[in-house]
């Protein structure tokens, strides 16, 4: 059985690209915050504490993050 390939995930920018919106989408969708809501620091961190303290939000992203991670054209969870 063929395991992940990490290190070629790691180096690649588009898998960085699609992690960074599934943890960010299911959060601003559940929010209701655009991007031009964030426009301090204090205000995304405050974010980001919001969501991590909302068990809900939490399972979004993980959800979010697994179907970043499986390979849908393969049998189960190898790449």
């Amino acid at each position: 059985m063929k395991k992940f390939d990490w290190k070629e995930r790691f180096k690649n920018k588009i898998f960085w690209v699609n992690t960074i919106l599934a943890v960010a989408t299911p959060i601003l969708a559940y929010f209701g915050i655009n991007g031009s809501d964030l426009t301090t620091w204090g205000s995304l961190f405050g974010l980001i504490l919001d969501a991590l303290k909302n068990p809900y939000v939490v399972g979004l992203v993980l959800v979010s993050l697994w179907n970043n991670v499986i390979n849908p054209v393969t049998k189960g969870i190898t790449d």
